[in-house]
């Protein structure tokens, strides 16, 4: 039983680099595409239907490359398409999410503190989330608002931070800012599957048959491909906020998570507005930098404690009641807490890393798989061996993860 937890490291670890890759891939071609379509410019001897076009120099070569508003007169022989980098993406985080927070929901999705929720419940509350925001967001972009680029992203922000409220309501405080990020990159995804693929497929059919394609489809295409510009970096840091507790392990994560969104429209207007040839508005950065001292005040203000046994979940109670976890207790209280507390001792430190606490009988059970692979596994914990510990207190470690979970 206890090489299931090394496996599943190993294949979380594997998906998780597919998933930065994907999503590296994604990003990358929708910031070039966009910074592309605002430097596009007008010249004397464009080609009919020619909107704009661009010289760039990269890799040794020129590229001269011209943008058609609706289409050419005839569909050219070869035609990339972008859609896989989307797809993939969001497939390999939403299979990092069953992984993680799914099949681990007693560790990582729920806390009972926050709501007492069954694990069925809580997962159908998070995959239903995520089809929620899709519907509620594409109806909203079909609506009267959909003429209005100011209106509608006013109403998705106003979108997402009740969502960013709701799910610090029902969630731990990781899975709730993990699921804001979740469930706007499912819309950014959607986004790509359901509107701009299927546009530009109407245009492409209308090339073959001879008919003359509707301008529409590429002015919707071009306004949902703006949202996707503009949600990315929050997404971004919502993704990587598990590894940041200062971000979730906190009663205004859920405020820290809606200014992150302002911070991603801050940035992102100064980069449009350099590349469109609109001057770089240095303004934005410091109103980012307000943003995010904003953002730093509130992750340090002072949280409840919380180190009560009868808190943990029924997987987390295994762990306290297995055999050698008593001793385990006092190993980590002799080798581990010196980091790992709340004041911790160790010079230059100011708070647990990670936000990993060993202190309590309660934080040892909440994390014996991490202290399982860190220090029972292998020699990861703690680094350098800086306090000793021996070979029989990892021997101690490995036979009480493998006695609760033989249990």
């Amino acid at each position: 039983m206890f090489e299931l937890a090394i496996a599943g490291a190993w294949i979380e670890f594997a998906l998780r680099w597919l998933h930065v890759i994907t999503a590296i891939a994604w990003i990358g071609s929708s910031f070039y595409f966009i910074a592309l379509d605002l430097g596009l410019r007008k010249a004397p001897d464009m080609a009919k239907g020619v909107h704009g076009e661009e010289w760039q120099v990269h890799g040794g070569g020129f590229y001269h490359i011209q943008k058609y508003l609706v289409a050419p007169e005839r569909l050219p022989q070869h035609l990339t398409w972008f859609k896989w980098e989307a797809y993939a993406t969001w497939l390999s985080g939403f299979a990092l999410m069953v992984l993680i927070y799914y099949i681990g929901a007693e560790f990582y999705l729920i806390d009972r503190e926050v709501a007492d929720l069954p694990v069925w419940a809580a997962v159908a509350i998070s995959a239903g989330s995520l089809v929620f925001g899709w519907l509620a967001y594409d109806l909203i972009c079909k609506s009267r608002l959909g003429d209005s680029t100011t209106g509608l992203m006013l109403v998705l922000y106003v979108l997402l931070v009740a969502m960013a409220w709701g799910y610090a309501q029902v969630f731990s405080g990781r899975a709730a800012l993990l699921h804001l990020g979740a469930f706007t990159a499912t819309i950014m995804a959607a986004n790509v599957l359901m509107i701009i693929i299927p546009n530009q497929r109407i245009v492409v059919a209308d090339l073959r048959a001879g008919r003359e394609p509707d301008a529409k489809y590429g002015r919707i295409a071009k306004q949902r491909s703006l949202h996707n510009n503009y949600l990315t970096l929050p997404v971004i840091f919502l993704m990587l906020s598990h590894h940041y507790p200062l971000s979730f392990a906190t009663d205004w994560n859920w405020l820290i998570a809606a200014l992150v969104f302002l911070m991603g429209v801050t940035i992102r207007h100064f980069f449009n507005t350099m590349h469109a040839g609109g001057g770089k508005p240095w303004w934005t950065w410091g109103l980012t930098a307000a943003v995010f001292a904003l953002i730093v005040w509130l992750s340090a203000l002072p949280q409840a404690p919380r180190d009560d046994l009868a808190s943990l979940s029924p997987a987390e109670a295994r762990f306290a009641a297995a055999p050698g976890f008593e001793e385990v207790h006092w190993v980590m209280l002799g080798r581990c807490t010196m980091c790992h507390a709340d004041d911790p001792p160790w010079p230059g430190l100011h708070w647990a890393p990670k936000g990993v606490r060993l202190e309590t009988e309660a934080d040892v059970a909440r994390h014996a798989r991490e202290i399982y692979l860190q220090s029972g596994r292998s020699h990861a914990m703690p680094p350098g061996n800086l306090s000793w510990i021996s070979d029989e207190e990892r021997a101690l470690i490995r036979e009480w993860y493998r006695a609760a979970t033989r249990s």
